[in-house]
Parts: C-alpha cells; sequence; structure tokens
C-alpha cells in the first residue's frame, strides 16, 4: 500500500527510491508488525479477560497445567493482525505470491478461531470436531495449492528441490497440489501440536519465518539465485515482507506470551502460523528444508504418532504424554527448561537449512 504511495512520491522526489529494496521494506515490516503487537497487545489481553476468553485445560494433563486455567486465550489473534497489516502496508500488492500467502494465513486463522470459540463456549477441549476442522483446512490449503498449480508460469514453480544436490529438480506436475496440500495442512496442525508451553511454538516460528525469508529474497533474486545455484523464481522475493511481518508480529506476541505467560496462542495463531510458514516454504520451493528447520514441529508430530501406534498394537506408551514436551515435563523437567532446550534445537535446525544454500 506504502509502496505506491511512495512510487508517485519518487517521480518528484528521488530520495523515496530507496523505499523500492526490499531489504529496507523487510526491516520496516518487522517493526511494524512488533509494533503493532506491542501497541495492541494490552488491550487485547484486557478484552479477553473481561469477556472471560480463558484456557480450558485438559483433565489427563501435566498437574503444572492446571494453574494456567483462565488465562485468556486466542491471543494469536495479535499476531494474526500485525502479520496482516504490515504486509498490506509493505508489500507489492500486484504479487501474487503475497496474495496466497495471506489468503491461507487468514483462512487458517478463522478456522482456529472458530475452533477456539466453541472451546470456550462449550467448555469442551475438542473445539469444533476433528472431522470438520480437517475438511475446511482442506479446502483452504488444497484451494491454494490448485491455484498456485494453475498460475504456475514457470516448470521450477512445480518442481520439487533437493537441498545440497543443486541438479537434482523433480519435476511434480499434478503431484504438486498433493504435495503443497500435505505440507499447508500437515505443518499446521504440527504447529498446533507443540502450541502446548508458554513461548515453545511462537519463537520456533519466527526463527523459521526468518529463515525462509532469506530463501525467498536470494530465490527471487535472479543474480543470487545463480551464485548460489538455486532456481529463480520471478516476483517470489516479495515474500522476505510477509515473512518479515510474520516474524514481527510473532515477536510481539512472545512478548506477553513468554513464561509465565499473560496470554496463550490458540488454534486462530498455531494453525495460522503454521499455514504461513508451510505455504511460503512451498512458493519458495523449499519443503525440505521447512522440514529441517521445523525439526521441533516435526518431534512434536511423530511423537503423537508413535505414541498412538504403539498404544494400539502393543498397548504400551512409548512417552509419558505425548506431544513430546509433556514427556520431558512429568520427567521433572521446569517447563522454562524444556522452552529454552527447544528453541536452541530450532536455532541449530534452522542454521543447517541455511547452509543449504552454499553447501551445493
Amino acid at each position: 500500500m506504502l509502496l505506491y504511495l511512495f512510487e508517485k512520491l519518487a517521480e518528484n522526489f528521488s530520495a523515496f527510491n530507496v523505499f523500492q529494496y526490499l531489504t529496507l521494506r523487510g526491516v520496516l515490516s518487522v517493526v511494524s508488525a512488533l509494533i503493532i503487537s506491542l501497541l495492541l497487545g494490552p488491550a487485547m489481553i484486557l478484552k479477553l479477560c473481561i469477556r472471560q476468553i480463558g484456557q480450558v485445560v485438559r483433565n489427563d494433563g501435566p498437574p503444572t497445567h492446571f494453574d494456567k486455567v483462565g488465562t485468556p486465550t486466542m491471543g494469536g489473534a495479535l499476531s494474526l493482525v500485525a502479520i496482516v497489516i504490515s504486509t498490506l502496508l509493505w508489500a507489492d500488492l500486484g504479487n501474487r505470491f503475497v496474495w496466497v500467502a495471506l489468503f491461507v494465513t487468514v483462512a487458517f486463522g478463522v478456522i482456529g478461531w472458530i475452533d477456539d470459540y466453541r472451546k470456550i463456549v462449550d467448555k469442551d477441549t475438542r473445539g469444533m470436531g476433528s472431522g470438520p476442522k480437517f475438511f475446511w483446512q482442506s479446502v483452504a490449503g488444497g484451494g491454494a495449492a490448485i491455484y498456485l498449480y494453475a498460475t504456475a508460469q514457470s516448470p521450477v514453480e512445480i518442481s520439487l528441490i533437493v537441498p545440497v544436490f543443486k541438479d537434482v529438480v523433480i519435476y511434480l506436475g499434478p503431484w504438486f497440489i498433493l504435495l503443497a496440500y500435505l505440507m499447508v495442512v500437515g505443518t499446521s496442525n504440527a504447529v498446533n501440536l507443540t502450541d502446548g508451553l508458554d513461548g515453545l511454538a511462537i519463537m520456533p516460528t519466527v526463527m523459521v519465518a526468518g529463515g525462509l525469508g532469506i530463501f525467498a529474497y536470494v530465490t527471487g533474486h535472479s543474480v543470487f539465485a545463480g551464485y548460489l545455484g538455486i532456481p529463480y523464481i520471478a516476483g517470489v522475493g516479495e515474500l522476505l515482507i510477509f515473512c518479515a511481518a510474520l516474524a514481527g508480529g510473532g515477536l510481539g506476541f512472545l512478548w506477553f506470551n513468554t513464561y509465565p505467560a499473560q496470554v496463550f496462542m490458540g488454534d486462530i495463531g498455531a494453525l495460522s502460523l503454521g499455514a504461513a510458514l508451510a505455504i511460503v516454504a512451498v512458493m519458495v520451493r523449499q519443503e525440505i528444508v521447512l522440514l529441517v528447520m521445523g525439526g521441533v514441529f516435526v518431534m512434536e508430530t511423530a511423537s503423537v504418532i508413535l505414541q498412538v501406534a504403539s498404544f494400539k498394537i502393543t498397548g504400551k506408551r512409548i512417552f509419558r504424554m505425548a506431544p513430546l514436551h509433556h514427556h520431558f515435563e512429568l520427567k521433572g523437567w521446569p517447563e522454562p527448561r524444556v522452552i529454552v532446550r527447544f528453541w536452541i534445537i530450532t536455532l541449530v535446525l534452522v542454521a543447517i537449512g541455511l547452509a543449504t544454500l552454499k553447501v551445493r
């Protein structure tokens, strides 16, 4: 939005040409989203408290979590609003990749909002139910995948890029739709599973968003893409603005979500942020790298799958409780220790993911 204003001003004042640079707009996007989150946060938390929109805790959860009953939830709306506003302010609104990212993020946010609302009204942790939730996630994720496939302007946009091996690019054709759909829906639910401790999900999300922002920038820059040996995708660099807004909005939310949390993310935040990371990875063609950088999300999801499978097959549990962070809590780890160690793991994994840019 502001980009068009500065383009007009640049016709008479050349100094405004500086806003054409993606890197500057990326920085401004981070700062804008952070400021919006910090300014809106106290008022939103107060309103959630007044309306008694508090967290419902599972009866079979760790005993320490009963202290969290009543803490305001649905706070993910804070980061969602910051992301949307900041992206609209600083991104090129004529770019289709930006609109796909916004559509998926908002759509999954709406699904999460409905789920949270039903949990709060009915005081039932099942929310809207797994069936309807999965259906609408499939509609949103599948719709975005079909659109990207239909509007692809080059074969590389619907090909699988294998990190490290720069010559391995697998053309997917229609199978791209299935891959994109699975990534969006799967990552969305993976982040939701991870969101069980104060700040546990949001900081890895911020770090992965930063890593994907770098991938978006170099993939959309013909010179850097050529130097690094990665396929060039015209226009995808504009997703740097979206990733920057995601990081800034996430940091702003973390200000209030850090231990002990003043507000919880809720499904409105977890589902939307997970879907946002996935759709960006799909558009920059780095699905495998997302699985590496988001290794914490993968571990949490795998722990649930293994726990359920083991119990159904053998009648025994592998972990004391799933997802994985609850296992460590029940082993006696204090909540802050679990959180910070998962952050450290994510930082290392993001560094490994970024290293694949050069190791080719």
